[in-house]
């Protein structure tokens, strides 16, 4: 049995006085995580020493009964704001420590917020019903329950948008029994922009791009904020109606990328994928926004999650001149972006650049093991030993089931 951390995401729709309610204890949820994080540098300077989750909580529960209004707030809501400004200071040294190894990293100390969106309900304040969900000090709120949650229930968030609209997340934690292989066949994934994933057997798969009418749209709705006087309620519904736009796009981006990484785990039983540094690469002006509409970040991290409960294992490889050399004979030459056929220099080889590239993702990740498996060379399913080799593989940078 493996214990298995997933979580459901519902629209809601609180009534307008809850969505006052609401909006107050967010601002004074921000308020309380600005005064913590003061009182942290305080701390620090006067004592050298951090200023812990534990000190935090003790000062919280003393800082209330100066502070009545903050009782409007549910205990562990208040605490969630500790934990959070507890972990932002343990990813800053974890940050200290990698620079101080030699890492290139930005050190980014925790910065005072403007605004909180979402308010967490750990362990308890929260009741589900059918159609309802009744939060403490807030009441029950409608929502769209399009699907039962299985699993232990362990914590509660509720969010609001740009564009105003309102979300339950609801985090589980559930015991499955896992397969080791669904049967399926292994492939190398290639990334890119205008075929989104090019795979070593030969398919293709395009980009879910922002169409020529929906960026035309984004464009007016700027236009019109733009002519917004700044500060009146025409330019903050102008805001409201581009943010509202823009999410839609991003649910029909994530709703595709969701359904491809799906598909792709129920159809192998191993993919070998690049591990691309997309910060890096997004310093080129003339690609960057293409790459961040790209989305393949977060496209990799679902086939990762994705992976293990359908029998499949994700490798992440060194992406490093997978497209610049000869998938065949191994020989390594320029290939400018322009370029889209390989045509070997050696060996004569000629290949579509990104089949090419995918080939090699696989061969990479499965380096000493069962051939390449490529298009037309596709081995048959991989057996239970074969697969525990190439996890135990020191050739593997990353795997995670």
């Amino acid at each position: 049995m493996v214990v298995m951390k997933s979580a459901y995401k519902f629209r809601a729709y609180p009534s307008k006085e809850q969505k006052t309610i609401l909006n107050h204890q967010m601002l004074l949820s921000k308020q309380l995580y600005n005064l913590l994080l003061e009182r942290s540098k305080e701390h620090f300077k006067d004592t050298g020493k951090t200023f812990t989750k534990y000190d935090m909580n003790k000062w919280i529960a003393k800082f209330k009964k100066e502070h009545p209004e903050y009782n409007e707030v549910y205990s562990q809501v208040l605490q969630n704001v500790a934990d959070r400004l507890s972990k932002a200071y343990k990813n800053f040294f974890r940050r200290v420590n990698e620079k101080r190894s030699g890492k290139k990293q930005k050190i980014g100390f925790p910065r005072f917020k403007s605004f909180v969106s979402s308010l967490t309900y750990p362990q308890s304040g929260f009741k589900i019903e059918r159609k309802r969900i009744d939060l403490s000090r807030i009441g029950r709120i409608n929502f769209v329950n399009h699907r039962d949650i299985e699993g232990e229930i362990k914590t509660l968030s509720i969010k609001k948008t740009k564009s105003g609209e309102w979300y339950i997340t609801i985090a589980v934690e559930k015991e499955d029994v896992i397969p080791f292989t669904n049967g399926k066949g292994m492939v190398g994934i290639d990334l890119g922009i205008s075929k989104y994933a090019t795979l070593s057997d030969g398919s293709i798969y395009q980009n879910k791009g922002i169409s020529k009418a929906e960026r035309n749209s984004l464009r007016r709705l700027q236009k019109t904020i733009s002519r917004r006087i700044k500060g009146s309620s025409n330019r903050r519904k102008a805001v409201r109606r581009f943010a509202r736009y823009s999410e839609h796009i991003s649910r029909i981006r994530e709703d595709y990328l969701h359904k491809l990484s799906y598909n792709l785990v129920h159809s192998y039983s191993f993919i070998a994928y690049e591990e691309l540094k997309i910060a890096n690469m997004v310093r080129n002006h003339h690609l960057a926004k293409s790459i961040s509409e790209s989305s393949w970040g977060n496209f990799t991290q679902m086939l990762q999650y994705k992976a293990e409960s359908a029998g499949c294992v994700a490798v992440g490889v060194n992406p490093q001149y997978t497209s610049m050399t000869c998938s065949e004979c191994g020989n390594v030459q320029d290939m400018p972006l322009g370029k889209r056929i390989f045509n070997c220099e050696s060996c004569k080889m000629s290949k579509d650049r990104d089949l090419n590239a995918s080939i090699n993702i696989l061969k990479r990740a499965t380096a000493g093991h069962a051939g390449s498996h490529a298009s037309g060379d596709f081995a048959s399913t991989p057996q239970k030993e074969d697969a525990s080799r190439i996890v135990e593989s020191g050739t593997i940078t990353s795997v995670v089931s």
